[in-house]
């Protein structure tokens, strides 16, 4: 088992390395806008998985901060004219703050009472939105411009977008690697394994949840901002339930408490979304839900857990 953990950790840079190449290159050779939304969902579901993963605490209110962070941004860029990365910058930040507000209030609760109050502050967010003029109701935050990078780069370009998202999300998922690989991370694990051992240590649990979830707030906002300024909107799905919900299947798809599995989650649904929505219409939602199911009962580990296991047991044989 040592020799395997070792062999893991001797190929991660490589591998990391083989990936940053490939998305260096991926623009040229399918849809930029396609891509930026699979990094977009992908630095959602990596930050949501940051707090369910290694934490052990099931949100049903991150979508709250996906939207917020969305809506700030928009509103930033297009009605007081910032910068691009100054309306991601605001964007992250207000979902950082939202992200605090929501812990206090629940991080003291666990398992279903935890999941519930996260719901419900996040619905309240998205009545809030719903009634704010400022936002659009129902017709979203519309014609949010892209801008132009730092004032020089146009962003109007696509390849120059995708660019500016890619290192974005190159941004989150190294503060998300450096936090699960860093003591504090192996404090976040120490408490998901055994909680009152973590306090007999000595360590204040509540602290830690708290700023696991305000970091992990804080990088869905960076997500949801990053994608307004690629779609150029900012909607009433970002805050819906259901994208809280979506965010779960592409986790625990992908393999939940893993590094890479919230990333080809998110991937593998926003794929078959895109290649269902003409074919199937509304019957997609159908078919996520069959594959939540079957993920569930069979690959309980998801598509890199499932990967990492059998490439543990080719190793011990």
């Amino acid at each position: 088992m040592n020799n395997t953990n070792s062999m893991f950790a001797r190929a991660t840079p490589l591998l990391f390395g083989v990936l940053f190449v490939i998305g260096l290159v991926a623009p040229f050779a399918m849809y930029p806008t396609f891509l930026m939304k699979i990094l977009c969902f992908g630095l959602f579901a990596c930050a949501f998985n940051l707090l369910l993963g290694f934490v052990g605490l099931l949100s049903f209110g991150h979508a709250a901060f996906l939207g917020s962070a969305g809506y700030i941004c928009g509103m930033l860029v297009r009605d007081l004219g910032v910068t691009p990365e100054v309306g991601v910058i605001g964007g992250t930040l207000a979902a950082g703050a939202l992200g605090w507000v929501f812990g206090v209030l629940a991080i003291r609760r666990t398992g279903i009472y935890f999941a519930m109050i996260t719901l419900a502050l996040s619905q309240m967010v998205y009545f809030f939105v719903l009634q704010w003029k400022a936002t659009g109701g129902e017709d979203g935050l519309q014609g949010v411009p892209r801008g132009h990078l730092f004032g020089i780069i146009d962003l109007s370009n696509n390849i120059a977008m995708y660019y500016f998202v890619f290192a974005v999300f190159c941004i989150g998922f190294a503060i998300i690697y450096r936090a699960i690989h860093s003591p504090f991370g192996q404090i976040l694990k120490a408490i998901r394994e055994n909680e009152p051992r973590a306090v007999s240590l000595g360590y204040d649990v509540a602290k830690f949840k708290l700023l696991a979830f305000v970091l992990s707030a804080s990088l869905a906002g960076l997500a949801g901002a990053t994608k307004t300024l690629v779609f150029q909107l900012a909607s009433l799905t970002d805050v819906h339930w259901h994208m809280s919900g979506e965010v779960v299947l592409m986790t625990l798809l992908g393999g939940l408490g893993t590094i890479l599995g919230p990333l080809v989650g998110a991937a593998t649904i926003v794929s078959l979304q895109t290649e269902l929505a003409d074919s199937v219409g509304s019957w997609v939602t159908v078919i996520m839900g069959v594959i939540f199911v079957v993920c569930v009962l069979l690959f309980r580990r998801g598509i890199v857990g499932e990967l990492q296991a059998l490439i543990q047991r080719a190793g011990i044989r």
